[in-house]
């Protein structure tokens, strides 16, 4: 009868079908965009070190994996799709990044000046979320003694702070000695 039919299409211990198979296909996409989507929301600044991309990625596997281990799926085969098709999102990803620039713009940012010579440019410090004490930080950490040493400070898309200096700029003598 039918409701056996259904009994037996959702048991967990069957064989995954390809209509399911997708749908973990289309659930590990619809996750991976939406969490993409809110990491590029937060900034740069708080992604620290790691990509969005790379963040996804840590924080989807195990969960995809936990799934099958936990045996809350009891399928290992659906975990198996659902990793990868992570891991083929992300390298189509890469390769996306890696051929059309626009979308890179989009994925991973531009660069945002900051301060060009001789003046912070508020608009940029106040959308990125930057203040003038962590750029002093990173200046004296980059072996400049002050502000007036560089020419222009960068946000740079994986979130670190870029400072070029003048072209007569010094750094401090012990960023001297720490050189040699």
């Amino acid at each position: 009868s039918r409701r056996q039919q259904t009994v037996l299409n959702e048991d967990p211990g069957l064989p995954i079908k390809g209509e399911r198979a997708m749908e973990t296909v289309l659930r590990v996409f619809t996750i991976y965009v939406f969490i993409t989507f809110c990491l590029r929301i937060i900034g740069k600044r708080e992604l620290g070190e790691l990509s969005p991309h790379e963040l996804v990625m840590i924080m989807l596997i195990p969960e995809l994996a936990t799934q099958a281990l936990s045996r809350q799926d009891y399928s290992i085969t659906n975990a198996f799709i659902g990793i990868s098709t992570l891991l083929s999102l992300v390298f189509i990803n890469s390769v996306f990044n890696y051929r059309f620039e626009k979308y890179r713009d989009i994925i991973e940012g531009k660069s945002v000046v900051l301060r060009e010579p001789n003046r912070y440019i508020e608009n940029a410090l106040h959308r990125e979320r930057v203040d003038v004490g962590e750029i002093l930080s990173e200046v004296r950490a980059a072996g400049f003694e002050n502000i007036e040493q560089i020419k222009w400070v960068v946000l740079e898309p994986d979130g670190r702070i870029s400072c070029v200096p003048h072209e007569h700029g010094r750094r401090s003598q012990v960023s001297k000695e720490k050189d040699i």
